[in-house]
């Protein structure tokens, strides 16, 4: 082989490489201009242009070429660079205590469509997830767009690389059910195509507010959420999720945080998963719970409309230092450069921000010297659309063996 075909074919093997990281800075906003893409792959413009017709013709990315140069720019502007509305989307399923919902979910974090959440979780796992699946399957069938992948975010610790729910704890499924495998099932048993995958909720939750939302920009990303019931936590490393030797790492919801608090299902007593949790507020608050709502708007609802209220607030109060307590714990062991929270642990920051910060600083180290920064979630469907990132990896590894 001569030497300008060996140099053509280096070129067009570096070219395809730069595909996938090509594509996820993309999909993640850190490249809205080809001259950005060139700066943050290190090739030249050619090469960045020629990656990014690619993408193009793969239909995975839009390419402007005519932007027009904004108010005092000089110079010629950079073509721009974004998703394409029309292209491919994943399947992403998400089961809780109150119910599942399915969605369509493409590059850039986008949900295409939803369908309406069930309200009632059966024992059977398998019932569970062959309805959720059906349903996204319609939302494929009316959308008429290709499919890559499925993913589930589940309620439970997912034990690798079994894939099986260790602890369904809010939900009536059996421990140890294989919900990787069923729910792969089910994907191909609906003419889905493209792999599944499953993944604990609010790991996703982290692994989407990373890419698309509050936790952009983070190194070391800490994620504590309460959904429906329960608390859950995790670790976003360097971009990747830290999910420890099996995948049961961040188990925070059974930290103690009041050691002669509540029952807690793991056997143990005042854990977070017990102690600030929507159940626990209502219950601090004084309130009833009704069969009407899930739990989580229940809660929620009350903290924004009667936050006067004396039991109310008192009840906030509990929540937000026992959540500071264990907020603090987790600060001094690993360190993060953020927190963000989910769910009603959110609310509770918006509701008194500065208390919560201060319980924080008051028993952490780094949080009395490095004041961590507490964020709230940003994205609307977290779980849902980290469960559509662990489709889309594949795609975002190598779309052109993925897609040609």
């Amino acid at each position: 082989m001569n030497g300008k075909a060996t140099t053509t074919r280096t070129k067009l093997e570096r070219g395809r490489s730069a595909l996938g990281p090509a594509l996820e800075l993309v999909h993640t906003g850190r490249a809205p201009t080809r001259a950005v893409l060139t700066s943050e792959l290190g090739v030249t413009r050619a090469t960045a242009g020629a990656v990014a017709a690619e993408l193009e013709a793969l239909g995975l990315i839009r390419v402007d070429s005519s932007p027009g140069s904004a108010a005092g720019s000089q110079g010629r502007p950079s073509h721009r660079l974004a998703v394409l509305e029309t292209g491919p989307v994943v399947l992403a399923a998400q089961v809780h205590a109150d119910g599942f919902r399915a969605a369509l979910v493409g590059l850039g974090g986008r949900i295409v469509a939803t369908a309406p959440g069930c309200v009632t979780v059966m024992a059977d796992p398998a019932q569970v997830l062959g309805e959720v699946v059906a349903a996204g399957a319609g939302l494929l069938r009316e959308s008429g767009l290709r499919c890559v992948g499925a993913g589930l975010a589940v309620p439970s610790a997912v034990a690798e690389p079994e894939g099986t729910a260790l602890n369904p704890l809010h939900l009536a499924w059996p421990a140890g059910s294989p919900v990787r495998d069923i729910f792969a099932a089910c994907v191909r048993d609906a003419g889905i195509a493209g792999p599944a995958f499953t993944g604990n909720d609010v790991n996703l939750s982290a692994l989407a507010e990373h890419r698309h939302g509050a936790g952009r920009g983070a190194q070391h990303l800490l994620c504590v959420a309460t959904g429906h019931r329960g608390v859950g936590g995790a670790l976003v490393l360097d971009g990747r999720l830290h999910s420890g030797s099996s995948g049961l790492a961040l188990e925070v919801g059974h930290l103690t945080v009041n050691p002669e608090g509540r029952p807690c299902h793991c056997g143990g007593r005042g854990c977070l998963d017990v102690e600030t949790d929507p159940l626990a507020f209502l219950t601090t608050a004084r309130r009833d719970p009704g069969p009407e709502e899930s739990l989580l708007k229940q809660a929620g609802d009350l903290l924004r409309t009667e936050y006067e209220d004396v039991d109310v607030r008192h009840a906030a109060e509990e929540l937000i230092d026992r959540l500071g307590l264990g907020l603090a714990g987790l600060v001094n062991i690993l360190n993060p450069d953020r927190i963000i929270l989910g769910g009603l642990h959110r609310e509770l920051l918006e509701a008194d921000p500065e208390r919560l910060r201060a319980v924080v600083a008051d028993r952490s180290l780094w949080g009395r010297s490095g004041s961590v920064p507490i964020l709230p979630c940003t994205l609307t469907h977290n779980s849902l659309v980290g469960a559509a990132e662990l489709a889309w990896q594949p795609v975002l590894d190598d779309p052109l063996a993925v897609l040609a």
